[in-house]
Order: C-alpha cells, then sequence, then structure tokens
C-alpha cells in the first residue's frame, strides 16, 4: 500500500486551532503568539502581532499595507482576520 504525499512530508510548521496556535474565527481569525512563536522558530522569519490600533508609524505603515494586501480575502478567516485588523 502507497503512502500518499501528505504524509510523507513532515510539516514543520503545521499550525492548529486544537493546540492553541491559531485563532478560531469566531475569535478572529490569524495566529496566537503561540502559533506566531512556532512559524518563526520553523521558518526563521520574524512574524508580529497585529497592529489594529498603531502606536507608531510603522504599525501604522504595516497595517495599511496588511489591509491593501488582503483585499481580495472572503474566506471566513480571511474575513476574521480584516475585522482583527481593523481594516
Amino acid at each position: 500500500m502507497a503512502k500518499s504525499k501528505r504524509s510523507e512530508k513532515k510539516c514543520s510548521s503545521c499550525l492548529a486551532v486544537s493546540r492553541g496556535e491559531k485563532l478560531s474565527v469566531k475569535q478572529g481569525g490569524g495566529l496566537s503568539a503561540k502559533g506566531r512563536a512556532k512559524y518563526n522558530r520553523a521558518t526563521g522569519s520574524h512574524l508580529k502581532a497585529p497592529a489594529p490600533h498603531p502606536h507608531s508609524a510603522k504599525d501604522a505603515a504595516r497595517r495599511r499595507s496588511f489591509c491593501a494586501r488582503s483585499r481580495g480575502w472572503h474566506g471566513p478567516r480571511g474575513l476574521a482576520a480584516r475585522r482583527r485588523w481593523r481594516c
């Protein structure tokens, strides 16, 4: 019996709502602090928390950029994330 390709690959940054790494749609979508930390460790990136109320010009620019990028998101998780960012 052949294994599926999905089971052969090891996902280094698989995130799940049940483990508390992603927020549910009801909670606003996106990643939790635990999920951001896991993703950053796995990929070497530096994800930051959402900036719905920017405290600096950099945060305001990041928020504008996110809102512009995510305009085409029409799924429930995407819409929840956009609400969380106050787009």
